[in-house]
């Protein structure tokens, strides 16, 4: 299987790029990560196995090998940033709110999305 290293990540997007160790760029969404993990620091070390997808190749039954050393471990956002956080997050929870009175639940990409986020909020006020 090959193995690589995360390039980049984007919780909020659900994808990013794996620096595989042949020298190639392969896609990785938030679909191909283990049970469990919500997202991967840039450097985390994963074997993955991949398949050919729609703009080239992309990552699947993704395992984390080794993540790197934090620099500054569990510590929270700035507390101006949490709170706008926290704001923005509201006005789209009213949102979503307001058309599931309407029948209308989010789709299962924008639900997955959504979990991440107060997943992401949850982890910062937890500390």
């Amino acid at each position: 299987m090959p193995v690589g290293r995360v390039k980049w990540y984007s919780l909020e997007k659900g994808f990013g790029f794996i620096s595989s160790e042949e020298g190639e760029d392969v896609y990785l969404a938030s679909a191909a990560l283990p049970a469990g993990v919500t997202t991967v620091k840039p450097g985390t070390k994963l074997e993955f196995s991949i398949i050919d997808g729609r703009k080239g190749p992309q990552a699947h039954a993704v395992h984390v090998i080794d993540e790197p050393a934090s620099v500054v471990a569990n510590t929270r956002a700035n507390a101006d940033d949490l709170a706008t956080m926290i704001e923005d997050t509201i006005k789209i929870l009213d949102k979503v709110g307001n058309g599931i009175r309407h029948g209308r639940f989010p789709s299962g990409p924008d639900a997955e999305r959504l979990g991440k986020v107060l997943r992401g909020i949850a982890s910062q006020i937890e500390g």
